[in-house]
């Protein structure tokens, strides 16, 4: 933007002092060059290829992630950043994954308290459905993985296929986690994985989708889950539920919002708080995707890959929403959209955090105004304002400095934002691991 050269001194001061008071007053004002790739993945190296399913920091502040492709076999990696007393960042490879132990990790990591990494793969193991992985750290700086469990290991591949997100810890060190229905003839199911005094782990299915007439208990749970304080688990499923909607697939089930209750003499229950499109308009979002969050109150947040503004991208089934359930005394839940994406602002956002503020953080995997077909995504926060949520697009992705960003984002101890972004699909980018500082 240009600027007026002939302004006096006085004026010129006098400018400088209104632009440092106003980013002294506004909280979280963030400057127009705080984005910094600190890894570039390249093309058809052992480097890793498209990473996704976000980040994990460990006690050291190194993070750690995956990619869908690259390594050694072209299957994907898991990788580790190590921060240099420079300011660089070292990139390791953990593990190359080969197909009999994995292949395309997708979803984020965890960590248990020894230090160990656990993760999913949509494809591989023993029956090529996938797997729920482990990295275990040696003394001499090498990782060795092993396979808790391979997916389609039961009759009519019962106990789950491809698994796109990762896995969660109970308090009693169990991992729990999704797996879609894709060739198993069901729509899906939540899996437990318990671990054994022999080191081995058993897999249960807490519960299979599309048990009920038409899927109005959902289908096909593309995210990760979460707890409640009262051991309750709740998560989304992409399709399925009591309404169809407008979709690139075609007319298929809007998705739900769904809750598992542990039952006091074993077993789970399963309930839907909300269902999509209920008055098959959409404008409350359709085919969610990401993760649900909790705040301090109870109430849930999420987003939707489709639905909201209609009209956004041409195709009439929206760019998404990210919307709040609020619980009511009588144990109904209460969606409002506290933002829908009209393409030039984003479109299709994933997971969603929380700022030390209590503002809203997330990505999207289109939309903006740079570089590729339909946008390369956008970082974007969300503020409260006078009942509403405002809208601030932190960062526009352009093909040559990463596209379509996935996962969740995370912060540092001083608020800095961390996240992956995948190739643009034109053979411009690979992805890269990326900073944002206020």
């Amino acid at each position: 933007m240009s600027r007026n050269k002939r302004l006096g001194s006085l004026s010129g001061a006098l400018l400088v002092i209104v632009i440092t008071v106003i980013l002294l007053v506004v909280p979280g004002a963030w400057a127009q060059n705080n984005y910094k790739t600190l890894h570039k993945f390249k093309q058809g190296t052992r480097d890793g290829q498209d990473p996704s399913g976000g980040l994990v920091f460990d006690q050291s502040g190194n993070l750690y992630g995956v990619t869908f492709y690259g390594g050694a076999e072209g299957v994907g990696v898991v990788f580790k950043l190590t921060h240099q007393s420079d300011g660089s960042w070292r990139k390791d490879i953990l593990h190359s994954f080969t197909g009999v132990d994995g292949y395309y990790p997708s979803g984020g990591l965890v960590f248990d308290a020894k230090g160990n990494l656990y993760g999913t793969t949509q494809g591989g193991g023993t029956a090529g459905a996938g797997t729920v992985f482990q990295l275990a750290p040696n003394s001499n700086g090498t990782w060795t993985e092993s396979v808790l469990h391979s997916f389609c290991s039961l009759t009519n591949c019962s106990d789950g296929v491809s698994p796109v997100a990762g896995v969660i810890f109970d308090e009693a060190g169990n991992l729990y986690g999704t797996a879609s229905g894709a060739g198993g003839g069901h729509g899906g199911v939540v899996f437990k994985l318990t671990p054994n005094s022999n080191g081995a782990w058993t897999e249960s299915v807490l519960y299979t989708f599309c048990s009920l007439s038409n899927c109005t208990d959902g289908a096909d749970p593309s995210s990760a889950l979460i707890f409640d304080g009262a051991g309750n688990l709740y998560g989304t499923t992409q399709y399925g539920g009591r309404f169809t909607c407008p979709h690139p697939r075609g007319t298929v089930g809007c998705g739900v919002v769904f809750k598992l209750a542990p039952n006091s003499g074993g077993g789970w229950t399963e309930t839907v708080p909300y269902t999509f499109c209920p008055l098959n308009k959409c404008y409350d979002g359709s085919a969610p995707t990401a993760s649900l969050i909790f705040d301090q109150a109870g109430n849930l947040y999420g987003t939707t890959g489709y639905g909201g503004d209609p009209a956004c991208n041409g195709e009439g089934v929206g760019c998404g929403v990210v919307f709040e359930l609020t619980p009511n005394a009588n144990g109904s839940w209460k969606e409002k959209v506290l933002h829908s994406f009209r393409g030039r602002n984003g479109a299709e956002p994933n997971d969603l955090t929380f700022g030390p503020a209590g503002d809203l953080y997330g990505n999207t995997k289109w939309g903006g105004v740079n570089g590729c077909f339909n946008g390369c995504g956008v970082v974007f926060k969300l503020t409260p304002n006078n009942g509403g949520w405002k809208e601030t697009a932190l960062h526009t992705f352009v093909d040559h400095s990463g596209a379509g960003p996935g996962g969740s984002l995370i912060f540092d101890a001083n608020g800095n934002l961390y996240g992956v972004s995948g190739g643009d699909g034109n053979g411009h980018t690979f992805g890269s691991v990326f900073e944002i500082t206020p």
